[in-house]
């Protein structure tokens, strides 16, 4: 098994970051604005992201997994692209000096391939959104993420 891991830390609080993470609100301000569903154990969100023309580039739904109270946010997914299916996202929290920090792992892809890698970047663009809208109050959630490639 394959996995993404990326490190970030912010100057918030641990519950302002555990909040936006585990609330579908939150979710829209960071990574993607077409969020819906419950973020409740054992609830599914939904996510779905766009050019910036409004077209439709990718979907997923996640199971909601773990919620533990500024500690960890879990989610599998259950639907989206084939290589994301069965796979799952964990957000670790914890204070180390002064900051939050974010330990976040996108686990068991079944291989490294292209479209890993692209994920990863991705991952890393929507985790600085993430400690964007943490900081200054305002994310790059998509369609106003950084584009990477031509898959985006």
């Amino acid at each position: 098994m394959v996995n993404i891991i990326h490190r970030v830390g912010t100057k918030a609080s641990i519950s302002e970051v555990y909040k936006v993470l585990s609330s579908v609100q939150g979710i829209g301000k960071w990574w993607t604005q077409n969020t819906s569903g419950t973020s409740e154990i054992g609830k599914t969100i939904a996510v779905r992201f766009h050019s910036q023309e409004g077209n439709e580039i990718g979907s997923m739904q996640m199971l909601v997994k773990a919620l533990v109270p500024n500690k960890k946010v879990h989610w599998h997914f259950t639907a989206g692209p084939e290589e994301w299916l069965g796979t799952d996202v964990v957000f670790n929290l914890h204070e180390e000096e002064g900051l939050t920090i974010i330990l976040f792992e996108h686990k068991n892809w079944s291989e490294a391939i292209e479209f890993t890698a692209h994920c990863s970047m991705k991952w890393a663009i929507f985790l600085l959104s993430l400690k964007e809208l943490m900081e200054t109050g305002r994310g790059r959630p998509s369609p106003h993420d950084i584009k990477i490639d031509n898959w985006n």
